[in-house]
């Protein structure tokens, strides 16, 4: 008999648990303890993050990593920031969420048939991860597709997670003689996965207009189309 596999929740208390990389604890925590004047008086999360959303979810959205005064802050992907406001929003439009958007865990967000996680689950400086720090959290995608059975699309919000959904991908068995170019609204076909591409919803794309509402909403709007 097969051993039974941990769920998602005994994994994301494996993640948050992780010390695997000293420059990105060094600074998640340093970013947790010195704070920005506007949060002076929040207590800062300042620990790895793990996605969060539908464990039935057919639709998995992957972003680079959680932001310093974010999710480093609020102890959720994408919430708290600008880059959040944008993709709840886009996910409450295609009927994914029950609001539009996310200030903290506790704030009643729901998702459904979506999962939200990264690639790089520590802040890091820059917003930069090193070579070495994306390949020591590759495992934690890996393992939270693994538990993701009904996971039928992937979005990868930028070209870091489009690449880290590739290599996710090929360490479960999947994989393309040609490795297709990320662009927004690219699509591959990537064994029982469809991967789809999105600009990342970060302020320099949506203030200079290179990503806007509408695109993103056309994206989202396709994932439903594939996922029924």
């Amino acid at each position: 008999m097969r051993a039974r596999r941990p769920s998602l929740a005994t994994l994301a208390r494996e993640i948050v648990g992780c010390r695997r990389c000293p420059r990105l604890v060094a600074w998640r925590e340093e970013v947790a303890e010195v704070r920005r004047a506007a949060y002076r008086d929040e207590t800062y999360w300042g620990r790895p993050l793990p996605g969060f959303g539908d464990p039935r979810a057919r639709l998995v959205v992957l972003g680079l990593a959680p932001a310093a005064h974010g999710g480093n802050r609020t102890g959720r992907v994408f919430t708290g920031d600008r880059s959040g406001d944008w993709l709840y929003g886009a996910l409450h439009r295609a009927g994914f969420a029950n609001q539009p958007t996310s200030t903290g865990r506790d704030d009643g967000l729901a998702l459904d048939d979506a999962f939200v996680t990264v690639a790089v689950r520590c802040a890091p400086p820059e917003n930069k991860p090193a070579p070495d720090e994306r390949d020591a959290c590759a495992p934690w995608l890996d393992a939270e597709l693994d538990r993701l059975e009904r996971a039928r699309v992937v979005l990868a919000l930028g070209s870091f997670a489009w690449d880290a959904a590739l290599r996710a991908l090929r360490a479960r068995g999947y994989a393309l003689d040609k490795k297709p170019a990320f662009g927004h609204g690219a699509e591959a076909r990537v064994g029982p996965v469809t991967l789809l591409g999105s600009y990342h919803p970060s302020q320099q794309n949506t203030f200079t207009g290179r990503l806007t509402e509408p695109m993103l909403d056309a994206v989202f709007a396709r994932a439903r189309e594939l996922v029924g």
